[in-house]
């Protein structure tokens, strides 16, 4: 079961966290993995990864808030694989702020990286899909549909994200092409880590241990669960799968309403 064998599937953002985590299963179950990601160093670290459990994948450098990037990037690829089946939008970015201290600049940086970004992989990706099918998956977040302090432009974007997939799954229905996306509550990824070391330095595992219990399960998030969700949603047992936002947050959303 969840077998990718034959598939061809594009990733973004697959050089750390969810996307590696994303890159590496998909490899290992049989697909034939393109990454997309800026950080060519952090893809390397994937690449090791992957080949480490006998799959394999190739990167391409793509900036997915530029249509010219993913239009170009789209032909080098389907000149060399000829079919797409699988996109997973995963590339996106965080930011911490209210709607008075978010400022027009980052407001700009997310809406280009997490919505432009997304819409520029969906463009360019859909009208090849169309010819067989397929599955897309777009990462959204808990911060969707649930209210979280400091979160103003980044629940904005992944409201966005929801909006988008309900949208691609009705247009393309017909074409047998799936979309569905995953809302992840808080995962222990290095933005996380980061995150922590920045803003409550010498109270790291305090703060840990803090947002953990935030999830009523009562720890974060592993990479590796979201990664398995993705899969079952891009398989072939998820055929009569479309249109759904799946919360996968330890119980976040619904037990704290």
């Amino acid at each position: 079961m969840f077998s990718l064998e034959q598939k061809t599937a594009i990733i973004t953002g697959g050089g750390s966290g969810i996307g590696r985590a994303i890159a590496t299963l998909f490899a290992k179950q049989g697909a034939d993995v393109m990454i997309w990601d800026i950080d060519q160093q952090a893809v390397g670290k994937t690449l090791d990864e992957i080949k480490k459990s006998g799959g394999e994948a190739e990167f391409q450098e793509c900036d997915v808030s530029r249509q010219d990037v993913v239009k170009k990037n789209m032909n080098e690829f389907l000149r060399k694989k000829k079919e797409l089946n699988i996109l997973v939008n995963n590339a996106g970015i965080a930011h911490v702020g209210n709607a008075e201290n978010t400022s027009e600049a980052d407001f700009d940086r997310l809406f280009q990286i997490n919505i432009k970004g997304m819409y520029n992989c969906l463009h360019e990706a859909i009208p090849h899909m169309k010819q067989k099918g397929g599955a897309v998956v777009n990462m959204a977040s808990a911060a969707a549909t649930v209210g979280i302090s400091d979160r103003f432009a980044y629940s904005m974007t992944k409201a966005a994200v929801v909006g988008m997939t309900l949208s691609v799954a009705k247009d393309y229905v017909s074409s047998n092409i799936r979309c569905n996306c995953i809302s992840p509550g808080r995962v222990h990824t290095p933005f996380v880590d980061g995150f922590i070391a920045k803003n409550y330095p010498g109270k790291e595992k305090e703060m840990f241990e803090k947002l953990s219990k935030t999830q009523p399960i009562g720890r974060m998030g592993r990479p590796e669960e979201i990664a398995s969700l993705a899969l079952y949603l891009c398989s072939d047992e998820a055929a009569f799968v479309t249109g759904c936002d799946y919360p996968i947050d330890g119980g976040y959303i619904r037990l704290n309403s």
